[in-house]
């Protein structure tokens, strides 16, 4: 899932794309035509990345984040609905759900899910920045972004903007790929998602470049003990963090204070 948008102030002209340097002013337009690309087959695709783990990362997360009736999450460059649609579950559909996405594409994929699935309340479906979020300060009992945060311009930037709308001992859950250290693990990794898996996006979804640049997306992203100082730095405390299979991705926790 995406956000992403040239911010004001960045303090240089250019930044990764994968592993190319782009223009700050052109990597929003190309994230976003990855995820036009892929929106149809998101869950394809994160079954591809993950192993089909991802369901499991997801409802790890919501089982940390304990969500409580009469919250109101916002879920970032959550389009599909996925996280959502698992927080209204577990608060019995006692709760809302702001999900912003910049992506059309995958809000319309998660409006149509919504309809299937007879979901009529509780969900707003925002087109909107992670780094210029269209809330008001404090109005938002928790936010969540899984897997979107390594494809915002500007990170820090987003992280600040999630404290922002927060509330005070509101709650802040990311979900990521992450820094793969087990021995073995890493090798097989690596190996299946720079010479397999682009592969098979281009034989399943008739798109390898697309997948190509997740792949690599992935690898630019910080480490977790990296991305925890980040949130730290933001202005965000209590700040955890939990490697998941074998660090293949993490869930980091924190709280405005």
């Amino acid at each position: 899932m995406t956000s992403s948008d040239t911010p004001e102030g960045t303090s240089s002209d250019s930044t990764h794309f994968g592993f190319k340097d782009v223009p700050v002013s052109e990597k929003a337009g190309l994230v976003r035509g990855v995820f036009d690309s892929v929106a149809e087959n998101y869950d394809l695709m994160n079954d591809l990345m993950s192993a089909g783990v991802h369901r499991l990362w997801k409802t790890a997360m919501m089982d940390w984040l304990m969500p409580r009736p009469g919250q109101h999450l916002l879920d970032v460059a959550g389009g599909t609905g996925d996280v959502a649609f698992k927080f209204l579950d577990r608060i019995n559909n006692d709760g809302k759900v702001t999900v912003l996405d910049i992506n059309h594409a995958m809000l319309s994929v998660g409006q149509d899910r919504a309809l299937d699935q007879g979901r009529l309340n509780g969900l707003q479906w925002v087109n909107g920045d992670a780094m210029a979020l269209p809330l008001e300060d404090k109005s938002v009992d928790a936010y969540t972004i899984a897997f979107g945060i390594r494809n915002v311009t500007d990170i820090p930037l987003a992280l600040r903007e999630a404290r922002r709308v927060l509330k005070p001992a509101g709650r802040f859950m990311c979900l990521e790929f992450s820094t793969v250290t087990t021995p073995g693990l890493k090798e097989f990794y690596d190996f299946y998602s720079f010479n397999i898996l682009p592969k098979v996006g281009g034989i399943i979804a008739g798109d390898s470049d697309s997948y190509k640049y997740l792949v690599e997306s992935i690898r630019q992203f910080p480490n977790a003990e990296t991305f925890k100082n980040m949130i730290s730095e933001a202005g965000l405390g209590q700040v955890k963090f939990r490697k998941l299979s074998g660090g293949i991705a993490a869930i980091h926790s924190a709280w405005r204070l």
